[in-house]
């Protein structure tokens, strides 16, 4: 089993806060002889249609000594996860959590505007002080 990300509680609690019920910690991806850990699983009950929406959250912290090593690193991840979930649970959307400050120094600035604006990654942005979260970016 994987080591938890530092903020690992604080996007728990703020998927909570949010109205979402968190049903895998982690979530495993079973595939061949491999298995590997997405960091949470949740669904949220939309009562209004009876039907559940499923996410997949991988949790990344960017504290290492290059944001763009860390950026390389949860694409490879957020490649490899996407790829089996889609699947194994087709139905389960995969999102990338990120602080709020990691979205504003990277995201907002040309390499990341262009893999948002291809759709390469799917964000749901947090405030690690707060324990909320601040947007979803699909």
């Amino acid at each position: 089993m994987p080591a938890k990300d530092i903020y690992h509680d604080v996007v728990k609690r703020a998927l909570v806060k949010d109205g979402w019920v968190i049903t895998h910690d982690p979530l495993r991806l079973r595939w061949g002889a491999r298995d590997l850990y997405v960091d949470l699983g949740a669904e949220q009950l939309l009562a209004a249609e009876q039907e559940g929406k499923k996410i997949a959250i991988e949790i990344k912290s960017f504290v290492g000594p290059s944001s763009v090593a860390d950026l390389e690193q949860a694409l490879g991840q957020y490649v490899l996860y996407y790829t089996l979930l889609h699947r194994i649970e087709p139905q389960r959307v995969l999102y990338v959590a990120i602080r709020e400050s990691i979205f504003n120094s990277l995201f907002e600035e040309p390499i990341g505007e262009v893999l948002l604006e291809d759709k390469r990654v799917q964000l749901l942005v947090f405030d690690p002080k707060e324990e909320i979260i601040i947007k979803w970016v699909t």
